[in-house]
């Protein structure tokens, strides 16, 4: 197959190596031009994964009129740039090509996500969507990872599936598109959380009581959206989420991990070449929260820290000091 990747960052780099060597004609789009220079000349992303070599039939460009005859499509494109991106790639597309979204965030200003923005864009598409608990460098080096790959469209499924798994990159498929995203955008915001614990020293257990309850909320909103409560115990939900809040390789687990120890989130954000999705998500979700109803105490805390409304410890004071409750994990669809 001819396939496009979009989005030279670590992950798109990760996979569109990963589809380059399962033989694929395969063309990687970063805004970047010497990220595009630095693969087709030297078959190393220098900027974003520099310690990996990359497959020597990958090629990279800097215009996104190169990808024009692609026959799938994967957006890898951080959550506030994709509609922007989508919006000037869909003259060059073919109708209904397969658009695999692999961004985990939440549209900020319309609360939108990524499928719903495809379909405003590129309404005749064909989406679906990759998440799971993967990260880039464990996948460029070939190690061993297991993702959810969510479509409606059977035979389209089928074909995506036989085209990007691997022996070390294992897929389970999905109809259930809403809860393969709204698991890898709500996990980044409770990875802030998570980290936030992290730094204050605040122990195994607390870390442990955060990814409970924070499943909690991210199953209930999922199912208020309609998701499938199934599917957010699973690799793109309940997977993720354990990935994402226990180890530092995590961007939002990292930014969190920092404003515990105090520093400025300005500071952190300007040291960073790549992008943290659980910060620009963190107002969203918890706006999306309001709008159906869904408590989601940690993620508000994220949020209020995120803004400057509460500094780390009077958010940490507010959630030990809330009503006592029942251990609800998802509401009744």
């Amino acid at each position: 197959m001819k396939a496009g990747v979009l989005g030279g960052g670590a992950w798109g780099t990760a996979l569109a190596n990963l589809l380059a060597g399962n033989g694929h004609e395969t063309l990687l789009w970063t805004f970047e031009a010497d990220c595009a220079d630095s693969i087709n000349s030297g078959h190393i992303n220098a900027r974003y994964l520099p310690d990996v070599t990359l497959c020597d039939t990958l090629r990279a460009t800097s215009k996104l009129s190169d990808l024009t005859g692609s026959d799938m499509l994967l957006a890898v494109v951080p959550a506030q740039h994709m509609r922007r991106v989508l919006g000037e790639l869909k003259p060059h597309l073919a109708d209904r090509l397969p658009i695999v979204l692999c961004a985990k965030g939440i549209e900020q200003s319309t609360l939108l996500m990524m499928t719903e923005v495809l379909a405003e864009e590129i309404p005749d598409s064909v989406p679906a969507v990759l998440s799971g608990p993967s990260f880039a460098a464990d996948v460029a080096n070939g190690l061993p990872t297991a993702v959810t790959l969510a479509c409606k469209n059977t035979g389209i499924t089928k074909a995506l599936a036989n085209a990007i798994s691997a022996p070390s990159f294992r897929l389970y498929t999905s109809d259930d598109l809403i809860g393969a995203e709204i698991g890898g955008a709500v996990k980044n915001v409770l990875a802030i959380a998570c980290g936030i614990a992290v730094g204050l020293e605040f122990g195994k257990s607390a870390h442990a009581a955060l990814i409970a309850r924070g499943f909690a909320e991210m199953t209930r909103l999922g199912v208020a959206m309609g998701a499938q409560a199934q599917t957010l115990t699973g690799l793109c939900g309940l997977g993720d989420l354990i990935l994402t809040c226990s180890s530092d390789m995590s961007r939002n687990m990292s930014c969190g991990l920092a404003l515990g120890r105090g520093t400025p989130l300005a500071e952190i954000m300007d040291a960073r070449a790549q992008v943290t999705e659980g910060v620009s998500s963190a107002p969203a979700i918890c706006a999306l929260g309001e709008r159906h109803g869904v408590e989601l105490p940690i993620c508000n805390a994220v949020a209020d820290i995120l803004s400057g409304k509460l500094d780390v410890r009077q958010a940490v004071a507010q959630l030990l000091n809330r009503p006592l409750s029942a251990e609800n994990l998802q509401p009744t669809p």
